[in-house]
């Protein structure tokens, strides 16, 4: 019974902490959904205008008043979704901040937002892309496959920098350092074994 109890304690502890990264890397990683669907809607549908939302469908083509005046608000409405992604983020940090969750470093902070703007690609490519192919990445060539798949392709390379980023600074981060106030403990310390002895000697 007491190894039985031992043992659910044990997992209620990883379970805790489990919980408490999740706190801490969850929602740099939805804020990098939100930023990288900021990147694509931006860069891709309105500076090099290489699609639109619905750029390839027929019902609404972008030669047509109409089919420009569709995609320009699907692109709209995808920005709002981009932009609730991007305040849900700072929202759950600002919370998880107050509640005293101290901040990953700086390398595993790019790492998880270079995982979520991977995930976000990944799955923007999966179903716009070739699942519903209601538009791709270029067309203003007339779509051609071989760039929706090196899109993929670099969207999962985006998603295993960013692990191996996140998961390295890990790492190194627990390496035992000396802070400040542990440096001022130790030289307190030392003061006071000073005084001690010189005060003996007299």
């Amino acid at each position: 019974m007491r190894a039985s109890w031992g043992y659910q304690s044990g997992m209620t502890e990883t379970a805790r902490g489990t919980l408490q990264r999740s706190s801490v890397y969850s929602p740099w990683v939805l804020l990098g959904v939100g930023l990288g669907a900021f990147v694509d809607g931006i860069v891709l549908h309105q500076v090099l205008q290489w699609h639109h939302m619905v750029s390839d469908t027929a019902s609404y083509p972008l030669t047509t008043p109409a089919g420009l005046r569709t995609n320009t608000v699907a692109d709209g409405v995808f920005h709002v979704a981009a932009w609730v992604l991007v305040v849900a983020a700072v929202l759950w940090l600002l919370r998880s901040w107050r509640r005293g969750a101290p901040p990953p470093r700086w390398g595993s902070t790019i790492g998880l937002l270079l995982v979520g703007w991977g995930l976000f690609n990944v799955a923007e490519a999966s179903v716009n892309h070739h699942l519903l192919e209601v538009h791709h990445v270029r067309d203003d060539l007339g779509g051609p496959v071989a760039w929706d798949v090196g899109f993929l392709a670099c969207s999962l390379l985006l998603v295993l920098t960013g692990v191996v980023l996140h998961r390295g600074t890990r790492a190194r981060s627990h390496v035992p350092a000396a802070r400040g106030s542990d440096v001022v403990d130790v030289v307190a310390r030392g003061h006071a074994q000073r005084r001690v002895c010189g005060g003996e000697d007299a």
